[in-house]
């Protein structure tokens, strides 16, 4: 088996349940599990899901900072993106068969991806874009009556 390189930036999500939240994010997302480190009474101490290039890390609530948005009234300070190559209409229709809460449909975006919101059953936020019309850095300023440029 080929060794795999960890992405540069990933991200890492605590659940009260890791195990539930693993078979759900495979079923919903499409999320591929490649590790789950389990102790001698099978809790779950670490495990890793792979979308394309990508990583996220899955955990239990680890610490009194590192919690689950269930754990503290559905709080949340940052949301996971995923940038699909699929159909996005497709991909949000799944999620919601899963039990998604989608708080935004599939909705063309002024800089040329597609994109949805989905809540997971946890409260993690997570959108999911598609790009469906390239545009220059110029053409998204044009169509979106904004500034573009790398630099504040």
């Amino acid at each position: 088996m080929p060794e795999f390189k960890r992405p540069a930036l990933v991200s890492a999500l605590s659940y009260q349940d890791p195990k539930a939240a693993l078979t759900w994010l495979e079923a919903a997302f499409g999320f591929e599990p490649v590790m789950v480190i389990l102790d001698d009474d099978e809790t779950l101490l670490h495990s890793e899901m792979r979308f394309g290039d990508g990583l996220v890390m899955i955990g239990s609530e680890w610490s009194a900072t590192r919690r689950s948005p269930k754990s503290i009234g559905g709080l949340g300070t940052q949301s996971v993106h995923v940038q699909l190559d699929e159909d996005i209409d497709a991909h949000c229709d799944r999620a919601r068969a899963a039990g998604a809460v989608i708080e935004q449909a599939p909705e063309d975006q002024f800089y040329g991806d597609r994109t949805y919101r989905a809540v997971d059953p946890e409260g993690h936020l997570w959108t999911f874009g598609q790009t469906i019309n390239p545009m220059s850095d110029a053409e998204m300023a044009e169509s979106g009556g904004v500034t573009v440029r790398a630099r504040l």
